[in-house]
């Protein structure tokens, strides 16, 4: 395969990728490199710019138009009747030319309490070409992954709401192309859900320092579904638990201050520490074939049981645990509604990926139109994820029905 293969691999490990199972050896335990590893990552990354501009926040943060990805309960609150929205990102654009993650979203009130949506998120990896040991083509092929989503959110009360997501997922990475065992491999399919809840204050019941405040809260699970496969192995994907909180300041009628936070872990089983034989192999059971786990747990177990393993399997105990959760924060400024700027920070432990990154954004609403930006800065050099930029365009359907109401009655001739 190219080069461009090679880097999806090597990237991706970090972002929890691999096709097939993770090892490590007996000096990694308590404090060395353990990353928990999924299929398709994709889901994981933050598809639109103003989260994107916030270290990457979402549970708890005001109801947009992308919410379907970070807690879809918030779309009852929305203050719009309907909304829709197209985010373009190009990905790792310091190592490949042609990566990008493409996203729409829209969502639709049917009552004043009940809101239905849905998404379409798009991964590209570009053109690969495929070589045979001799180096010579032996074809080309565009992989892509993609994920369908729908929505529905309800509210509980005034101010507590509920939502869940269906979600289809298709990962093509190599277009039925056969591994060098002569092995054959598929598109990987999984079906997954998403369940969530919010909580929002009342309107002006909050006051800090005198000024009109509102409070939230969010929870979400998200990606709870069906192993993937490309091959006979299978994967688990990208469970992961989401919770957040944020406070939001109206500081007068033309400027509002918004502070969020998220801690995000996955919930899929964490490798565990395989024995060692005296020549550095693997150790074997004979009687069952499989191989033997000096310290955390079997991962090979059903989804359910998964899930449940993911709070305690760490082979460094509980210390490894809270090392696998994930710290997100951010801050939103507004002006008069119309311009936004924000920042963020993203922090996850050198052991489990070591993502740890800074974000900067700016938004902006012109009638019926709103632009939003997001730039990525990682702590460290030659990051893989340098210079990573985000870019989101968002419609505001009410806002063009009153243009057309206005322009209806400013036509009509006076009698």
């Amino acid at each position: 395969m190219s080069k461009k293969v090679l880097v999806y691999s090597f990237v991706f490990s970090t972002l929890f990728y691999v096709v097939g199972k993770a090892q490590i050896n007996t000096g990694q335990l308590s404090g060395a490199i353990n990353p928990i590893t999924t299929s398709v990552p994709f889901l994981l990354i933050a598809p639109d710019s103003r989260s994107g501009g916030m270290g990457e926040v979402g549970a708890a943060t005001m109801p947009d138009v992308n919410s379907i990805h970070w807690n879809g309960s918030k779309l009852a609150f929305s203050d719009k009747t309907m909304g829709i929205g197209i985010s373009y990102t190009p990905w790792l654009r310091q190592l490949v030319p042609d990566i990008s993650l493409m996203y729409v979203s829209g969502y639709r009130k049917i009552t004043k309490t009940s809101v239905v949506g849905a998404s379409l998120r798009y991964f590209s990896l570009g053109n690969i070409t495929f070589t045979d040991i001799l180096g010579n083509t032996t074809g080309q092929f565009k992989p892509n992954e993609f994920a369908i989503d729908v929505a529905f959110s309800q509210k509980l009360s005034e101010t507590v709401s509920a939502g869940i997501a269906v979600r289809y997922i298709n990962s093509n990475l190599t277009g039925g192309v056969s591994l060098s065992s002569g092995q054959p491999t598929r598109a990987g399919e999984a079906v997954a859900v998403d369940i969530s809840m919010f909580y929002k204050s009342k309107k002006n019941k909050i006051q800090i320092a005198g000024k009109k405040s509102t409070v939230t809260f969010g929870l979400a699970f998200t990606n709870i579904g069906t192993k993937i496969s490309y091959t006979t192995v299978q994967n688990f994907i990208p469970i992961n638990l989401r919770l957040g909180g944020g406070l939001k300041v109206d500081i007068d009628d033309f400027n509002t201050f918004g502070l969020y936070a998220d801690l995000n872990k996955l919930l899929v089983p964490t490798p565990p520490i395989y024995l060692k034989t005296s020549t550095g192999n693997d150790s074997i059971n004979f009687s069952t074939g499989s191989k033997i786990i000096s310290s955390g747990r079997d991962p090979n177990v059903p989804v359910a049981q998964g899930i449940f393993q993911s709070f305690g399997d760490a082979p460094g105990g509980f210390g490894e645990e809270l090392k696998e959760i994930n710290i997100a924060a951010g801050l939103e400024y507004w002006y008069a509604k119309q311009f936004g700027v924000r920042a963020g920070y993203f922090y996850e432990n050198e052991t489990k990926g070591g993502r740890q990154f800074f974000t900067v954004g700016l938004g902006v609403r012109y009638s019926v139109f709103g632009l939003d930006m997001a730039y990525l800065i990682p702590t460290t050099l030659r990051n893989p994820l340098q210079n990573t930029l985000r870019f989101t365009l968002t419609f505001d359907f009410d806002a063009f029905k009153s243009q057309n109401k206005e322009s209806k009655t400013e036509t009509v001739p006076n009698p």
